[in-house]
């Protein structure tokens, strides 16, 4: 399963792109609205990509059919590579459909459920990105969406990616992975702590100790 980071921060994509576990980067008007406001987003998203030199998606913020393919059109100019990011409403799918015949890459974002990944799927998305942090939140069963919307894809043999985002925790990651999930995008807070064990540390510790104690014996004779 591939990893990305769900960011917007150049210092988080950086210091994690030198680590070398993310291959790509989601965006959205959040995101983005977290970071200086003195910074101009087309560069902001440029010099993300320049990192990262992967997968990016832009999100639009219009939400009829004829506004989103406008925004496609003019984030497409100043950054070809862009993945266009379209929320999953009917005017969305037919945006995605249209993009789709342009062989645009599209992200269909804001799924709570299989039956809209379908739907997206079906409209020609690229991607399709399940929130299931945001499920958990409300008392559902985040993980069971993706894991039904991955048993969908398995049967059927769909071609859309399965993106499981709004991750919250590093065992959300893990249980996406399970469930067959193509590429799970992720906060920098959460792939820190996925990178974490205390007994890695411990062990790193002692290794450093035991080295140290064998230089200072070896002086010694």
């Amino acid at each position: 399963m591939e990893l990305y980071i769900d960011s917007a921060n150049l210092s988080e994509i950086q210091k994690t792109a030198e680590i070398g576990i993310i291959s790509g980067v989601t965006t959205n008007p959040t995101l983005l609205a977290k970071e200086d406001p003195s910074l101009d987003v087309k560069e902001l998203i440029k010099h993300i990509h320049a990192t990262i030199g992967g997968h990016v998606s832009v999100e639009v913020i219009s939400t009829d059919t004829k506004g989103m393919l406008q925004e496609a059109e003019d984030i497409l100019k100043w950054f070809p590579e862009a993945t266009i990011k379209i929320p999953m409403i009917p005017n969305g799918l037919a945006a995605v459909k249209e993009l789709s015949r342009q062989d645009i890459s599209t992200n269909v974002t804001l799924i709570f459920s299989p039956g809209q990944a379908l739907a997206a799927n079906n409209a020609g998305a690229t991607y399709v990105s399940v929130f299931l942090g945001r499920l958990d939140d409300i008392g559902s069963d985040g993980i069971a969406v993706v894991r039904e919307t991955c048993e969908i894809w398995d049967t059927q043999g769909l071609e859309s990616m399965i993106i499981a985002a709004s991750i919250r925790h590093p065992i959300h990651v893990l249980e996406c992975a399970k469930a067959g999930a193509d590429i799970a995008t992720v906060p920098y807070k959460v792939l820190q702590q996925m990178m974490k064990h205390p007994l890695t540390d411990a062990g790193v510790r002692a290794f450093i100790t035991d080295h140290e104690n064998m230089m200072k014996s070896k002086g010694g004779v």
